[in-house]
């Protein structure tokens, strides 16, 4: 009995240490394919980078720096005018965007007790109305200061209180635009821009910086600044509300020596680009330079260019894959080979 025991342990031994070496193994062999299928992928996939190389003739043209920006039309100084008396609107006098001057008389008005008084003497004629119109006068209602009237609440025969604002003045209005703080180094005061509103956009509005904001305002952890445009003539077509596109002219020249910026690296501190001649392509020289202005697409070159000579530029060339980028990964979560998309742009 102990004999059979003893074989019946060692045959589950052999058993045990055969499916050991068939995992390990089998293991070993995964291993090996998966190594192969990414060594295979990433060297395919390394393949389709491509170098793609153009050749850029140095020219002149003029270069304008400029800052894009949005912003609302607002009035500077927004001042509602309460009449100085409680009783009724006799005359208005002005309309919405009428400009006025400081003193102007906007509207006439009785207190309660003179609407009183004309009402019964009107009821009793002509002439007793003219004797107590002579007599008791009506109130005016004054501009404070001028401006442009914005909002008008109040029309012949309607009473009101004092707390009532029966008009509302702007001196000017203003386009409040919201400047990055990346950008705010390059906005100064009296600076020229152009305002362009969404509801006239083919008219272009010259316009100035007035004021910048000493105050930050943080959305979504972007931090800009409230940049005041004030338009050298405010066009009758501004409405207080409207959306706005600022466009801040930071700096232009006139036939300066461009290059495109994306041909300029930076090499020992400098900025350097390869110089040669797109018919002889193997001969390359390092020169390098010194840059002006930049508006992001293209660079002045103030020295070690001239016009006519021509630099290499060398991008980046990756060609659409089908089906998205990990279509053909055998590890994709998307599966690869055939199982991949359509491949159609979007």
């Amino acid at each position: 009995m102990t004999v059979m025991v003893n074989q019946q342990e060692k045959l589950n031994g052999k058993v045990s240490s055969s499916k050991n070496k068939f995992i390990w193994v089998g293991g070993g062999v995964a291993l090996v394919v998966i190594g192969v299928a990414s060594f295979s992928y990433f060297k395919k996939d390394t393949s389709r980078t491509e170098l793609a190389t153009k050749w850029v003739k140095v020219s002149k043209g003029n270069l304008d720096v400029t800052i894009l920006s949005t912003g609302v039309v607002q009035p500077e100084n927004r001042l509602g005018i309460k009449p100085p008396i409680s009783g009724r609107v006799e005359q208005v006098l002005t309309q919405e965007g009428n400009r006025v001057k400081k003193g102007q008389i906007l509207a006439w008005m009785s207190s309660t007790e003179r609407a009183a008084l004309i009402d019964a003497a009107r009821a009793k004629g002509p002439e007793e109305l003219k004797k107590w119109e002579d007599v008791y006068k009506p109130t005016p209602i004054l501009a404070p200061l001028s401006g442009m009237i914005i909002l008008r609440n109040v029309e012949p025969g309607q009473t009101f209180a004092t707390g009532d604002a029966v008009f509302v003045l702007s001196d000017r209005l203003t386009v409040k635009a919201q400047v990055d703080e990346t950008d705010l180094s390059q906005i100064k005061l009296g600076q020229p821009a152009t305002v362009v509103l969404d509801a006239y956009a083919k008219e272009k509005i010259q316009a100035k910086v007035d004021q910048i904001a000493f105050d930050a305002k943080t959305v979504n952890n972007v931090t800009t600044y409230i940049v005041d445009v004030l338009p050298v003539e405010t066009p009758q077509t501004m409405r207080s509300g409207m959306t706005a596109n600022v466009t801040f002219h930071v700096a232009s020249k006139q036939d300066a020596l461009m290059i495109p910026a994306e041909a300029v690296k930076v090499s020992e501190g400098r900025f350097v680009v390869m110089k040669g001649s797109s018919a002889k392509p193997e001969q390359l020289e390092k020169v390098f330079i010194e840059v002006g202005l930049n508006d992001g697409k293209r660079m002045e070159v103030l020295s070690g260019l001239s016009e006519g000579d021509e630099i290499q530029v060398v991008q980046l060339k990756s060609p659409g894959q089908k089906g998205g980028p990990g279509a053909n990964n055998p590890f994709s979560p998307m599966g690869g080979g055939s199982r991949g998309g359509s491949g159609r742009g979007h």
